[in-house]
């Protein structure tokens, strides 16, 4: 079994330079992990651990984070985030992949298998299809000059935030056990080790670009959204938690859209399922794969 961790790779997207970690096996079926917002690429290495003797494992760090560079204007838009992922497989030169996503990057990487459906062989997508029909409907009920209003706002306040400092990487780590408290001690120090950054007066910084709290009024069209979802054609794993913000597609209508999708939900696990029940996912995963 091999032991050493991944290298840190490059590449550009749309003039920007991103990283990627790629665990070796070059020649083995090719296996593109895809993390959430306000995360990085490392929060998959337990995942990456388990598969790297059979599969070429690579794992990105979205444009705004991990070691990523940050978006010049502070927009960050999902179908540039669909252009990165579709760019990193194109400069892999190898296809079709088989991906494995969380949440916004789930959303990213649902949207690429139904743009490219020939170069998805299988895609797994933890909570990926972003707010609820009920959820888009509340907020779509407010007037949209008045969400614009909001929107410039909150856009004009993150310009002016500076990113947080921690004294010390306990703190940081205390940050993020609050943030999740179904992490273990040693996942929850792995995620914070690797998503700072330290800067020069000594004290810690997560590494995502503060803009990535304030998304777009808009985005896609719910039509094109559903048509995209239609347009994938590999077999598809919906993974959800029972104890998640997130909204069963099995129960909210939206699995309809998929022609090929499986909907499965782990009890007592939150939005990060992966890490809140690693055995399990592990074996769902082994099984879908």
């Amino acid at each position: 079994m091999t032991t050493t961790g991944p290298t840190s790779q490059t590449f550009i997207s749309q003039r920007m330079k991103l990283n990627y970690f790629d665990w070796g096996n070059r020649g083995k079926p090719p296996l593109v992990l895809v993390h959430g917002g306000r995360d990085h690429a490392r929060s998959w290495d337990w995942t990456a651990e388990e598969l790297r003797d059979d599969w070429h494992v690579v794992a990105m760090d979205h444009r705004g984070h991990g070691d990523s560079d940050w978006v010049s204007d502070g927009n960050y838009q999902a179908s540039d985030m669909v252009y990165d992922l579709a760019q990193l497989i194109h400069q892999l030169g190898v296809g079709p992949v088989t991906i494995v996503s969380h949440s916004m990057g789930g959303n990213v990487s649902l949207r690429y298998a139904g743009i490219f459906p020939d170069m998805v062989r299988k895609i797994v997508a933890i909570e990926g299809l972003g707010p609820s029909p009920k959820r888009q409907q509340e907020m779509r009920s407010k007037p949209y000059p008045d969400r614009a209003r909001e929107w410039i706002e909150k856009k004009r306040k993150a310009s002016g935030r500076i990113p947080r400092r921690y004294e010390s990487i306990e703190a940081a780590f205390a940050r993020m056990i609050e943030e999740n408290s179904y992490l273990t001690e040693e996942q929850a120090r792995h995620l914070t080790i690797h998503g700072v950054t330290r800067n020069e007066d000594g004290t810690y910084s997560w590494k995502f670009d503060p803009h990535l709290n304030v998304w777009p009024v808009e985005d896609v069209a719910d039509d094109f959204m559903h048509q995209t979802w239609s347009a994938i054609t590999a077999p598809t794993l919906l993974l959800y938690g029972s104890e998640s913000w997130a909204s069963n597609p099995e129960g909210d209508g939206r699995l309809d859209h998929f022609v090929n999708a499986e909907v499965i939900e782990f009890e007592k696990a939150g939005h990060w399922l992966h890490h809140d029940q690693f055995d399990r996912f592990m074996q769902t995963l082994r099984d879908f794969l």
